[in-house]
């Protein structure tokens, strides 16, 4: 664990942001540059090696600003999330850290709300998220554990699935912040002392679940996060299809996977009942996939045998060259 002297500082505030990216560049050129429009003191950016021409364009940016890490390889967003944090802590060791994905930037005053908002009392805020169009982003819906809170956990069986413990639209609506157990890592806003309680993500899993198991090894560990719905962001995101379709294919293997480990830190002693209602559905999508049933199905039953062994050393090369070598 991350050991820090969470007492022997005064917090000024200094905010720090941390955005991971790769091949993505019409994407990252938007958030750079609304984040370098908002009061931030320092920008990190977590480059995967990119070759669309995204390194040579954050060089010439010439912002003092603006710390760029060049990965000799992609380590995926769990893996860049790592390294950005790691490099944000011994570089700058700021008050707040705030983390994204490329395709994720602040709403013009986002981070002035946030500077402004009192934050005592909370190792970790996360923000509101919304598509462009204005609707709620669902993926980025903070959580209530429904495994901690027993009327989630009835609401939840008796049929209410995902929607009863994730956060509702009226909820986008309130005044005042809401207690939440986890967050997604677009627009989730981390303290000195959050780190100091969980230590950075695991940037093994690759891509993928890393932000719910983390904010949950927060709250677990006696942190307090709150959703402060002033505070907005905008996900300009399509990875998943309405039928359910991942794009591309090998994606279906990690979002599985993590899930996997998500469930089993959810869940405790219930993760077995909850795995028998969860992987029937899995299945069900598989054979809904059409042309690409085999694959995805193949890729889940990857996913399903390495989840419940822990097993998390697959980066993409190595799930790009397993599918090579099985025909997949």
């Amino acid at each position: 664990m991350y050991q820090l002297n969470v007492e022997s500082r005064k917090p000024d505030n200094s905010l720090c942001a941390v955005v991971v990216t790769f091949n993505r560049f019409s994407q990252i050129t938007k958030t750079v540059e609304r984040l370098l429009a908002e009061p931030l003191d320092r920008l990190i950016v977590v480059d995967n090696g990119s070759t669309d021409g995204t390194r040579e364009w954050l060089v010439d940016r010439g912002d003092a600003r603006l710390d760029v890490l060049e990965m000799a390889e992609n380590l995926g967003g769990a893996g860049g999330f790592e390294a950005g944090l790691r490099h944000a802590v011994a570089a700058y060791d700021p008050d707040w850290i705030v983390v994204m994905d490329d395709d994720a930037r602040p709403v013009s005053g986002a981070l002035e709300a946030f500077r402004a908002s009192d934050t005592t009392g909370w190792d970790a805020v996360a923000a509101a998220v919304y598509y462009p169009d204005g609707r709620v982003c669902g993926m980025n819906r903070p959580v209530l554990n429904p495994f901690w809170h027993p009327s989630i956990f009835l609401r939840t069986v008796a049929g209410g699935g995902r929607a009863a413990f994730h956060l509702t639209d009226t909820d986008y609506e309130k005044d005042g912040p809401l207690p939440v157990d986890g967050g997604s890592f677009v627009g989730l806003f981390l303290s000195r002392r959050a780190i100091g309680l969980a230590g950075f993500p695991d940037g093994r899993l690759f891509v993928y679940a890393e932000d719910g198991l983390y904010s949950m090894a927060i709250s677990r560990a006696g942190g307090r996060i709150g959703f402060f719905p002033g505070i907005r962001f905008e996900h300009d995101c399509s990875t998943i299809s309405a039928k359910g379709q991942f794009t591309p294919v090998w994606k279906t293997y990690f979002y599985h996977r993590n899930l996997l480990l998500l469930y089993k830190q959810a869940a405790g002693l219930w993760f077995w009942p909850a795995l028998a209602v969860v992987l029937p559905k899995w299945l069900l999508r598989g054979m809904a996939q059409g042309e690409n049933r085999r694959t995805f199905l193949r890729l889940l039953g990857w996913a399903v045998r390495d989840g419940l062994t822990g097993r998390v050393g697959w980066r993409l090369d190595d799930l790009l060259a397993e599918m090579r070598r099985r025909g997949v």
